[in-house]
């Protein structure tokens, strides 16, 4: 059997781990038979390398790592093949499977958030914040840019602007500043990151009195994105060694 291995990027905030670990028990739920352990690649334990190599040792030799980022950024392109190629285990095939996002079943767990925080659609008095994490590699923010576009044509709030926690432009306050000049007369921040940590926390700290949305957390929708990442990698890794 292959393994489902997600990786995390990993944070000193104790809540971000536990939110991984409740997702990763949302997608053993949804496929009991399969084998889905969680990894994280800084800061938090255990280690890409180490679940690996543990998962070789427990008898496996395919494995598909499911990098549980939001966007194709430095870590998805540089820090997980980097972590997968220092666990030198030539006896385990490893498939590094795309990034969850984007994808409209993530979106549509970020509206549910916004949702159990009292904001609907058609609210012509409510300007969204869609905030992201925001990453030196342009095509990651355009892809959140992209989202808050087809939010502000769909919603029927007075209108929907990215922002972004670090990096990239616009800031939070920026973005809230725009919303207003729109017609706004109450914000909300939507969250466009998986779990609590550091970022989140700026997001909502530069928020003000907006209403801030929860992270995406162990939603089943993104369970279903990771298992669905999952199996497109497992159906290139048959195909390859076909």
């Amino acid at each position: 059997m292959t393994a489902l291995v997600a990786v995390a990027h990993g944070s000193r905030d104790p809540r971000s781990a536990t939110t991984v670990h409740a997702l990763l028990e949302v997608v053993r739920g949804l496929r009991p038979e399969l084998d889905v352990r969680g990894s994280f690649l800084d800061l938090s334990a255990p280690r890409l390398g180490d679940v690996l190599r543990a998962v070789h040792g427990d008898g496996h030799r395919t494995a598909v790592v499911v990098p549980l980022l939001l966007g194709k950024a430095f870590h998805a392109r540089v820090d997980v093949p980097g972590a997968v190629a220092e666990a030198r285990l030539p006896s385990l095939d490893v498939t590094i499977a795309d990034v969850l996002g984007p994808d409209p079943r993530l979106e549509s767990a970020a509206l549910r958030r916004l949702a159990s925080a009292g904001v609907t659609t058609g609210d012509r008095s409510v300007g969204v914040v869609l905030a992201g994490a925001g990453s030196s590699h342009a095509p990651a923010n355009a892809a959140v840019d992209a989202i808050a576009r087809r939010w502000a044509a769909e919603s029927g709030w007075a209108g929907v602007a990215a922002a972004f926690a670090s990096t990239a432009s616009p800031d939070v306050p920026t973005a809230v500043a725009r919303l207003r000049e729109r017609g706004a007369r109450r914000i909300a921040v939507a969250s466009w990151f998986l779990a609590p940590g550091l970022l989140p926390d700026r997001v909502a700290d530069l928020a003000g009195d907006a209403v801030v949305a929860a992270p995406l957390g162990a939603d089943p929708e993104v369970a279903e994105v990771v298992l669905h990442r999952f199996d497109a990698a497992a159906r290139t890794r048959a195909s390859r060694s076909a």
